[in-house]
C-alpha cells in the first residue's frame, strides 16, 4: 500500500514541483492537492492521509494556525519561502522544514526522516523501496546517482571516483562522509578506500572481492564485518 500525501499550497508551481518529486518515489502517491487550509480540513475528514506537505503563508488561515487546530494530524512536512517560520514549525513536532525552491536532494532527505519516524517494520520495507539513489553535493552541483549502476566507489585523496559499467565520475567528496548515506543502500565499505555494490559481486574470499574483473582488497579493519554481511 502506498503512502498517501496531501499537498497544501496556494502556489500552483510549488504544488507541481512536489508532485514531480513524489512521482520519483515508487511507494508514495499524491492523494489530493488544495490551496487553502479550509479545503485541506475537508480532505482530511474524508481521505486517509499519511503525510501532508503544508505551506505556511496561505489565504484565510495560515499553515501554522491550521496545524495547531488539528487534533490528530498526519505526519507533516512544512514547505515555505520564509526561513523565519522554522522554529515555530519545529515546536509543532513536524517531520521537517523545507525552504522553497525545494530541490530533490533536500526533499529526499525529508522523506528519509519521515520513513524513519514510522513503525520499524514499515520503515525497513519503505526505505528499501525508496533508496535507489545516492545524492552527493559537491560545491554548487548536486549529483543524483542510481545505485543500480554503481560498481564501486574509490577514494583518491579529497575526491571519490564512482565507477559504473562503462564510465566513471570524479567528485570532490570524502569517502567517510558517505557512510551515513549508504546504510539502506546495497553499498558496503570494505576498505578505507573502497565502497562496493553488493549486487555487483562476482566472487569473494576472506581477502578480496571481484567486481567486473577487478580485485578489491578487504581491509583488515573491515574484514570481520564485511564477511558477516556477505555471508548472511
Amino acid at each position: 500500500m502506498k503512502i498517501k500525501c496531501l499537498l497544501v499550497d496556494d502556489e500552483p508551481l510549488a504544488i507541481k514541483l512536489i508532485q514531480n518529486h513524489i512521482a520519483q518515489l515508487d511507494a508514495f502517491e499524491v492523494a489530493a492537492t488544495c490551496s487553502t487550509a479550509v479545503k485541506a480540513m475537508e480532505i482530511l475528514r474524508t481521505v486517509h492521509i499519511d503525510l501532508m506537505f503544508l505551506d505556511i503563508k496561505m489565504p484565510q488561515i495560515t499553515g501554522i494556525d491550521f496545524l495547531k487546530s488539528l487534533k490528530d494530524p498526519p505526519a507533516v512536512i512544512i514547505t515555505t519561502a520564509y526561513r523565519e517560520f522554522a522554529i515555530d514549525g519545529y515546536d509543532l513536532d513536524i517531520i521537517d522544514y523545507l525552504l522553497k525552491p525545494i530541490i530533490f536532494e533536500r526533499f529526499f532527505k525529508a522523506i528519509d526522516r519521515y520513513l524513519r519516524s514510522v513503525k520499524p517494520d514499515k520503515t525497513v520495507a519503505l526505505i528499501a523501496a525508496q533508496k535507489r539513489y545516492l545524492f552527493l553535493k559537491s560545491g554548487l552541483r548536486n549529483h543524483r546517482l542510481n545505485t543500480d549502476d554503481i560498481l564501486y566507489i574509490e577514494s583518491l585523496k579529497d575526491n571519490i571516483v564512482v565507477v559504473f559499467d562503462h564510465s566513471s565520475i570524479t567528485i570532490k567528496y570524502k569517502i567517510s562522509d558517505l557512510e551515513p548515506d549508504i546504510v539502506a543502500l546495497p553499498l558496503l565499505r570494505i576498505h578505507r578506500s573502497f565502497i562496493i555494490n553488493i549486487n555487483k559481486i562476482a566472487s569473494f574470499t576472506s581477502n578480496d572481492i571481484i567486481i567486473a574483473g577487478k580485485s578489491i582488497s578487504i581491509g583488515p579493519n573491515y574484514k570481520e564485518y564485511v564477511l558477516r554481511k556477505l555471508q548472511t
